[in-house]
This record gives C-alpha cells, sequence and structure tokens, in this order.
C-alpha cells in the first residue's frame, strides 16, 4: 500500500492500474502550499488498485494505490 506522505491535493496520477514499475518510479504527483511533492515507488511491482485521481484531497497517511 502506498499511503499519502502529506496532506493536500492530487495533482496528477501518472500510473494505471496493472502497470509495471520500477523502484524510483514516480506514482504521484501531490501539492500541499504551492510545493510539490513526487511520490515513488519504493520497489519495483506492479500496481493494483488506484484509489485517487487528479484534484482529490487526501491527508496524510490516505492510500493512494496498491502496489504488489
Amino acid at each position: 500500500m502506498i499511503e499519502a506522505p502529506i496532506t493536500g491535493r492530487v495533482v496528477e496520477v501518472k500510473v494505471k492500474a496493472g502497470e509495471v514499475v520500477d523502484a524510483g518510479s514516480t506514482l504521484v504527483v501531490m501539492e500541499a502550499m504551492k510545493t510539490r511533492v513526487e511520490v515513488k515507488a519504493p520497489k519495483r511491482g506492479r500496481v493494483g488498485e488506484v484509489y485517487v485521481k487528479a484534484g482529490d484531497v487526501v491527508k496524510q497517511g490516505d492510500p493512494l494505490l496498491s502496489l504488489a
């Protein structure tokens, strides 16, 4: 499970369900107080379900997507 590192708005979701990503790949771009934060894959894996879309507001710790 990939969780939001900050409370903020989802600017862009860069992956789709079923996509294979490498460690360090940007999965989601978030913004809080005009600062953009890239959420990166901690390991190589396949994206399961994506729980957010651009424009969503999430709290720190909320699930963004699953990675297997």
